[in-house]
């Protein structure tokens, strides 16, 4: 545990939703005694949080961001946080039972490990079983999240060391809505991931209810994947993880998205260079037929 206090710590943002009793019990309900856990809820509704039962248990801290959204409450939770690694839970989603010791073996197994990630389900807002991801990836995943597709930190433990490391949440108006998929790739620039088959996560999806501004969910992604490609060693980074003729596939498709974002917003020279990088991502892999269907899928 090195200087780490604790083994885990969930940082729960909330505007102050019916749903967030639920998700505070999601974890101190969890029967883990291997190490000690703590959750701190960063209330950001700009009211006083009702007086429960979980706000008076010795592992729960409850703080105050009033009305600054979620980037910034989230970091404001990860400052004070005495764990080795980070969980950023929403207050309308909940882990599964058992998820706490799944984490835990893992990181048994690990080395240095950025991200530990499980599978998880997704429900409707009745709590009907929607889907069930488990989506076997481990090592350098950049070209997958460059490449439009995401993990949700509701089922991630992410390293507190490397959090800090790539900056924590990026606050910037404009990723509001996408900065878990901002911090992912960061995170993916420089470090590993290791993936967990059990469930470790139930989370709701749909517009109803949400926080999130879905118009501009499209626009941020953009800048968020710009940040990503401008990073240094990005190229090198796409290079290594696009490690078949279908993800060359995907990543020629994010260079080519990236080439057009650039000629309309009158940056030639970084158009130029995308197209450049584009070919040199595809190389020979144009005579397979999978890099095609790699070209040809949509980033989301």
């Amino acid at each position: 545990m090195s200087d780490y206090k604790v083994f885990c710590s969930t940082v729960i943002p909330t505007v102050n939703r019916t749903t967030l009793s639920r998700a505070v019990y999601s974890v101190l309900d969890q029967n883990f005694q291997s190490a000690e856990f703590e959750v701190i809820v960063v209330n950001d509704s700009g009211q006083q949080l009702p007086d429960t039962d979980w706000q008076h248990s010795s592992r729960v801290r409850v703080i105050n961001t009033n009305q600054r959204e979620r980037s910034v409450a989230r970091n404001t939770g990860a400052a004070i946080a005495r764990g080795k690694y980070l969980h950023f839970l929403d207050d309308d989603d909940v882990i599964v039972p058992g998820a706490l010791d799944a984490f835990w073996k893992t990181d048994k197994k690990v080395t240095d490990e950025t991200w530990l990630f499980g599978s998880w389900l997704t429900t409707d807002n009745y709590g009907n079983k929607v889907d069930e991801f488990q989506p076997d990836l481990n090592g350098n995943i950049f070209a997958l999240l460059v490449s439009g597709e995401g993990l949700p930190l509701q089922a991630s433990f992410i390293s507190t060391k490397h959090f800090f490391k790539v900056g924590a949440f990026d606050p910037d108006p404009i990723l509001i809505g996408v900065e878990d998929r901002d911090l992912g790739r960061r995170l993916a620039l420089t470090g590993s991931i290791a993936h967990i088959q059990a469930i470790v996560a139930q989370i709701r999806i749909g517009e109803q209810t949400s926080t999130t501004n879905w118009s501009k969910i499209a626009d941020g992604d953009r800048w968020g994947r710009e940040k990503a490609l401008n990073a240094p060693r990005a190229f090198t980074r796409l290079h290594t993880s696009a490690n078949s003729s279908y993800w060359r596939g995907r990543v020629s498709r994010a260079y080519v998205a990236s080439m057009v974002w650039n000629v309309t917003h009158g940056m030639f020279s970084i158009a130029a260079s995308r197209a450049v990088l584009g070919l040199a991502i595809a190389n020979l892999h144009i005579f397979s037929p999978s890099f095609w269907q790699g070209l040809r899928t949509k980033i989301k």
